[in-house]
């Protein structure tokens, strides 16, 4: 998708589209002019508060979902995920990953994105252990519910969510917290719940000038950048993995890490283990 190849019929390309602007920042081409605009003005004010910009931050996002996925298909033994908020496709998405551990692993993709449901098909294919579906993650229910994933998804055994760069898209109003709590109760003992979000710690000025930006573009979602103990709360109601929430490039880095991280996304990974 480009500005000379045309968008599905319905598709706004003049608003700027959050999945398509971190497209953008991971180098992708799913993107259109008034993403990438959007995306830069934004990476602009990052770099006049003197911080790192949106393309270190999805750079160290993508890195910590692969050792996260890798962790969960091996170590933890995860042969089911559900990616929600999954965004547009690019290189090493969760099956592709999980599977090279885990060749029997089943993921199913949401999104409520129109692009990224065309997008997502085409990449999968035919494949019978990966889908993708249309929902709205604020409505936990009606994704755990939907028939095409209770095709791939057996929720009487364990499964592992994936919430990456997707709490901190919605507002307090609209109670996050509560959305995550009602997606774990419906989870069976042993799932796991993987999260990544932008957080205010340390740079409590550039997370304000960020979130005017995403408003003053007038972007499809907002950002809502959260205190360590905001981000807690989503986890509350698992027992984290080792080491616990922290900086993303921090969890469980490959060699020869250490490195200098943006800073800009808080990650964790817990079990659930009651009910």
């Amino acid at each position: 998708m480009t500005d000379e190849h045309p968008a599905p019929s319905g598709v706004d390309v003049n608003t700027p589209n959050v999945a398509r602007m971190w497209d953008y920042q991971l180098g992708g081409k799913d993107n259109f002019a008034a993403d990438r605009a959007a995306a830069e003005a934004v990476n602009e004010v990052l770099r006049k508060a003197n911080v790192p910009d949106g393309r270190d931050a999805a750079r160290e996002n993508r890195g910590f979902l692969h050792r996260a996925v890798r962790y969960l298909a091996g170590e933890a033994g995860i042969r089911q995920f559900i990616d929600i908020g999954a965004g547009l496709p690019t290189q090493g998405n969760v099956h592709e990953v999980a599977q090279e551990l885990a060749p029997e692993a089943r993921v199913v993709y949401v999104d409520y994105d129109p692009v990224v449901l065309v997008h997502s098909r085409a990449l999968l294919g035919n494949d019978p252990q990966a889908t993708i579906i249309q929902a709205d993650m604020r409505r936990p229910e009606e994704i755990l519910a939907n028939p095409e994933l209770r095709n791939l998804i057996d929720l009487s055994e364990p499964v592992a969510v994936l919430l990456i760069a997707t709490l901190h898209l919605i507002p307090d109003e609209e109670s996050p917290a509560g959305m995550v709590d009602r997606l774990l109760a419906a989870l069976p003992v042993g799932s796991y719940l993987t999260v990544t979000h932008a957080t205010r710690e340390g740079k409590a000025e550039a997370a304000a000038a960020l979130t005017a930006e995403f408003a003053r573009s007038r972007t499809t979602a907002p950002i809502v950048p959260r205190s360590r103990a905001d981000i807690a709360r989503f986890l509350a109601g698992v027992d984290l993995v080792e080491p616990g929430l922290v900086y993303a490039v921090d969890w469980r880095p490959d060699p020869p890490q250490p490195v200098v991280g943006a800073g800009w996304l808080l990650a964790g990974i817990g079990r659930k283990s009651k009910d």
